[in-house]
């Protein structure tokens, strides 16, 4: 198959989930024989150089979202060029990601005669934030999926605004709500693995919690802080890993400042290698996002390396943290709960231990090979579906010229 990724977000300078899984699908895509190209806005502060499977159309900025968020705004696109690549790529499906992010998925969608998957990460349903894209955007997103074959998403959280706005009445709708393909954001587990062997990552005798995530309202980092400011007063071999950037670093460090919160460190961005150091060797990771979570792909890998895991009780790491995990879920605004779940987790060895065990475990399910096995499933269905579509377009086109004909023989025969 020729296939097209489309991604509204930054491919180049900031590597989300969104970004992550469109990387390893044109990888995993491109070792089974398809050809792949991933079709996304040039940032308009990157000089680099453009690899060769990509095609950039447009340009996107960042801007501040509010409720604690920030994201991607594309620019329209030159027409023209749209129609000058479908044209010249052939392709047989394009994956539109977040199709309800502006512009580039809105315009490409409004040319290609391929076969269409609209997948949907972000959630827009559990904050005002999200209630503000759906009333603005809904009107221009109804007349998008009507033109998207199958739909996915990497959980129920992202669907949901989609299944509760679907018309009962429109057969269109409740075909693509009814067969709405639940495909899961996948982990490299020859990468994300158990370590042989563990160290100490702040020293002999000491438990080190690890965070690591954008520095942003809605991630709680700051409620992290005020449990650990808590929880270290109890437990003086405690330290605590902040590594990321974002907007709220200064703040944060500012208030471990001013409550002499001790053994604190903010390492800010970490590579991949480091973060498999950082996961590999944690006695626990704390992941306490508040809301805006579709999924929680930084759970899994954490899970996957054997950490054991306290993560916040928004809807989607609700999808993650099944079974023995939901030990794991807290709410964050609630401090002295989370600093004791904390404390249990680093001293009861029986905790430990069935997080551990359980985190290896349920990673498995999101194995990449799997996930590029059930992507490359919903693109040939959708191909199928496509081609539906078109003869039976054809078939009613035919229809509508033989009446006319006929038509006009009966005026013919009765004038």
């Amino acid at each position: 198959m020729r296939i097209a990724l489309v991604c509204p977000y930054n491919m180049f300078e900031r590597t989300g989930g969104v970004q992550q899984l469109i990387t390893h699908l044109a990888d995993g895509l491109s070792a089974k024989g398809h050809t792949v190209k991933i079709i996304t806005p040039r940032p308009v502060t990157y000089k680099g150089d453009v690899p060769k499977n990509y095609i950039l159309l447009g340009s996107t900025r960042t801007f501040k979202g509010g409720f604690g968020t920030s994201g991607n705004w594309g620019s329209t696109l030159n027409i023209n060029e749209v129609q000058r690549v479908l044209k010249s790529e052939k392709f047989d499906v394009i994956n539109f990601h977040e199709p309800w992010v502006p512009m580039i998925g809105w315009q490409i969608l409004n040319f290609s005669d391929a076969a269409h998957v609209g997948t949907f990460h972000a959630n827009l349903v559990d904050n005002a934030a999200g209630k503000f894209w759906i009333n603005t955007f809904y009107p221009i997103g109804k007349q998008l999926v009507e033109k998207l074959h199958i739909l996915t998403a990497p959980s129920y959280v992202p669907a949901a605004m989609l299944i509760a706005k679907a018309s009962e009445n429109n057969e269109l709708h409740r075909f693509l709500v009814d067969n709405f393909k639940y495909i899961p954001n996948g982990v490299d587990l020859k990468k994300y693995a158990p370590l042989k062997s563990r160290k100490a990552l702040s020293g002999k005798d000491t438990k080190t919690i690890v965070y690591v995530g954008r520095l942003e309202k809605r991630k709680g980092v700051e409620y992290l802080l005020e449990a650990f400011n808590l929880l270290v007063r109890e437990m003086p071999n405690a330290h605590l890993i902040v590594a990321g950037k974002g907007a709220k670093r200064k703040e944060l460090e500012r208030f471990v400042k001013f409550n002499k919160t001790p053994n604190v460190k903010f390492p800010g961005f970490v590579t991949d290698e480091e973060k498999i150091e950082l996961f590999g060797n944690a006695d626990l990771v704390c992941v306490p996002a508040m809301y805006g979570e579709s999924f929680g792909i930084v759970l899994v890998e954490a899970m996957a390396m054997g950490a054991p895991v306290i993560a916040g009780a928004n809807l989607g790491y609700k999808s993650v943290m099944t079974g023995h995990g939901r030990i794991g879920l807290v709410d964050a605004l609630s401090t002295d709960d989370f600093a004791n779940r904390m404390a249990v987790f680093l001293t009861e060895p029986q905790i430990e231990k069935v997080m551990r065990n359980w985190g290896v475990q349920e990673a498995k399910k999101y194995e990449y090979d799997t996930v590029i096995k059930q992507y490359e499933d919903a693109y040939k269905d959708a191909i199928k579906i496509s081609n539906q579509r078109k003869a039976e377009a054809v078939k009613k086109r035919e229809n509508g010229r033989i009446k006319k004909i006929f038509s006009r023989v009966l005026v013919r025969r009765q004038s």
